[in-house]
Order: C-alpha cells, then sequence, then structure tokens
C-alpha cells in the first residue's frame, strides 16, 4: 500500500494529479452547465463533459499504474483517446448544427474517422503495424478531420451563421484540433522512431496536454452555450 503513495520529487504523478483533479472540476463545471444552456445547446456541453469523464479515468488508471509500476502503458491513454476523441468531434458536430444543416453521413464519416485514426496510432505504438506506415495514416486522417472542419461543410455553415458567439468560439475550438492534437502524433513519431524518450516524459507530456485538449476545449463549449443563452442564471 505505501508503493502507491506520490514521492515529493514525482513529477510524473503530480502531473496526473493535477491533471485529473483540473478534469474532474471541470466536468462538474459542464455538467452543473447543462442546465444553464438553451436547449440545443445542451447536447454539445454534455458530450463534451463525457469526454473529460473519460479523461479522468484514464488518467487515474495510469496514475496507479505508474505509482506502482515506475511505468503507465500508453494503452490507458489510447483506450481513454478512442472514446473522448470522437465525443469532441460529435460535440463540435452539433454545435455547428446550431447554425444551419448538417448531414448524418457527416456525422458518421467524421466519428469513424476519428476512432480509426486512434486504432492506426495504437498499432503502430504498440508494434502491431510499421511504426512509419501507422504515423503517416493517422496523419492523413487527423488532416482529413482539420480539411472538414477548416473547409468543409460544417467551416461553410459556421461562417454564414449569424451567431456570433459560435463563430469566434469555433474557431477556438478547431484550433484545439489543430495545434493541441498535434501533440499526440509529435509523441507517438517520437516514440515509434526509437527517439529514446522515456516513459516520464511521455506520460507527463500527456497530462499536460490535457488542459488545452480536454479541459479548455470543454470550457469553450460551455462559455459558447452559455453566451447564446441569455437569459440563463447560474
Amino acid at each position: 500500500m505505501a508503493a502507491n503513495f506520490m514521492k515529493t520529487a514525482d513529477l510524473v504523478a503530480a502531473g496526473f494529479s493535477v491533471a485529473t483533479l483540473a478534469m474532474v472540476g471541470a466536468t462538474i463545471l459542464l455538467l452543473v452547465g447543462t442546465a444553464w444552456v438553451k436547449r440545443g445547446w445542451k447536447l454539445p456541453v454534455l458530450l463534451s463533459a463525457i469526454a473529460l469523464l473519460v479523461g479522468v479515468l484514464s488518467s487515474t488508471e495510469a496514475r496507479e499504474a505508474w505509482l506502482t509500476t515506475a511505468t503507465a502503458p500508453t494503452d490507458y491513454f489510447y483506450v481513454g483517446w478512442f472514446i473522448s476523441i470522437p465525443l469532441q468531434i460529435a460535440a463540435l458536430y452539433f454545435a455547428a448544427r446550431q447554425a444551419g444543416a448538417l448531414s448524418v453521413a457527416l456525422f458518421w464519416r467524421l466519428i469513424g474517422i476519428a476512432a480509426l485514426m486512434i486504432v492506426v496510432r495504437y498499432l503502430g505504438d504498440a508494434g502491431y503495424m510499421n511504426a512509419t506506415l501507422s504515423f503517416l495514416i493517422g496523419v492523413i486522417l487527423w488532416l482529413y478531420i482539420l480539411g472538414e472542419l477548416f473547409f468543409g461543410r460544417m467551416d461553410e455553415v459556421v461562417a454564414k451563421s449569424r451567431i456570433v458567439a459560435l463563430q469566434r468560439g469555433y474557431f477556438w475550438l478547431r484550433l484545439i484540433v489543430a495545434v493541441g492534437w498535434a501533440i499526440y502524433p509529435l509523441v507517438h513519431f517520437l516514440v515509434t522512431s526509437g527517439s529514446g524518450i522515456g516513459a516520464g516524459a511521455i506520460n507527463l507530456t500527456y497530462s499536460l496536454a490535457e488542459f488545452p485538449n480536454r479541459i479548455a476545449f470543454g470550457l469553450t463549449m460551455l462559455a459558447i452555450a452559455m453566451i447564446e443563452t441569455p437569459e440563463a442564471k447560474p
């Protein structure tokens, strides 16, 4: 039991703890916030909250593994990403639908590609697939998602919308997908290319990435929804 206590100088465990606690707070805020927003915005906020909750659980499991064995297999993160990243894409889709019609085919295409992107990266990271091929396919799938967000139907609908808060918030949300999510393929490439990056550095990086990629994403979604609900009072 004593082995599970965090050592003072254990920055990796501290990173897990800080990320977990921050995500717990953000999850609670978003869940409560669903009562503050209009009906159409409840689903995007709720999906963002569930993505945060998944992050809490995967981060907690990874922290326990780290404290017990001084290593945390990336499987914990991939399980979380396989669920939370498609959820965040769905949240973006339903947020954009507040501005105009979007096809169901686009929804399932984005969800499928997001899930496939994570699976391909995992196969390369776990050694079940050629690392270089895995990296390239993962990047291509990620770029497709970015293409839909920046140049596809979703961008067109939001750009023509009169919902100013959505236009501004959509800019930041897709920026998180473009810049924040770039951390994952970058670390994946460094790991699979034999760069010698340590497990501690990997886990600390992933913990810090939770702040823009899950927390900031969720809080931005809630902010947009609340701005579009002027009559709501917390």
